[in-house]
């Protein structure tokens, strides 16, 4: 299906979803489980443990990873500058399937905007990974004045993540997406990868405390205006 026929299609009313999707806790755990592997640094998890896989960075890049996985348009997004600019077609491919597949009707999981970005509390999904040892968390600096969460991958989640993976492929979605995500974020922090996101109008025009608008149509005409200016 073409970005036109997408685009089409959703003014008339076909893909029209009126409910505002929430995700169960442990959804929440799979996908966090998924963004600390895909994007986490192997180089010293070592010092943190023998059976630690990798380490992933700060919250704020946990919270920034989380958005693009919850809000599939705004990664579409990413992934057509990233085209821009590499020519990799494989980005437009991705892009395109996104749209293909109703991503921004079906898995948009909406945040809430606060002052410095996109925010939702972690809290309980992370304790479901805790609690299985999946995941530990280290906490740089002292009491009240916290500098940094380190969210350290073990060998049991790493294991975890692949069993849950091969059971069903829309578990397998999750371990896949966090891989395009992590691709798209490099290795940028937190601050550097929200105040990406805060580039996009919609998002930067968000009230605070409101949910962060989608830019579906925008992104679905500068996908088709790409398309049609390769011929396709």
């Amino acid at each position: 299906m073409s970005a036109r026929q997408v685009d089409e299609d959703r003014q008339q009313g076909e893909f029209e979803v009126t409910e505002i999707a929430v995700a169960s806790e442990r959804q929440t755990a799979i996908r966090l489980l998924a963004c600390i592997q895909a994007a986490g640094d192997a180089n010293d998890a070592i010092r943190w443990g023998s059976d630690v896989v990798c380490v992933l960075h700060s919250q704020s890049r946990l919270q920034a990873l989380d958005f693009w996985m919850r809000n599939p348009d705004y990664l579409a997004n990413e992934l057509l500058t990233e085209f821009e600019t590499s020519g990799e077609r494989g980005l437009l491919t991705i892009a395109q399937r996104i749209f293909d597949d109703r991503e921004p009707d079906l898995r948009r999981l909406p945040m809430v905007r606060y002052l410095f970005g996109a925010f939702e509390p972690l809290d309980n999904a992370l304790a479901i990974l805790r609690a299985a040892d999946l995941i530990r968390i280290k906490r740089e600096g002292v009491p009240g004045k916290i500098r940094e969460h380190l969210y350290l991958l073990t060998s049991a989640g790493e294991d975890a993540l692949g069993r849950i993976a091969a059971a069903a492929p829309e578990l397998g979605w999750y371990r896949d997406r966090a891989c395009i995500v992590a691709r798209v974020a490099g290795e940028q922090g937190g601050k550097a990868l929200k105040d990406r996101q805060y580039l996009q109008a919609e998002y930067a025009g968000t009230e605070l405390s409101h949910l962060i608008q989608p830019v579906t149509d925008r992104v679905l005409a500068r996908l088709a205006a790409i398309l049609e200016g390769l011929g396709e």
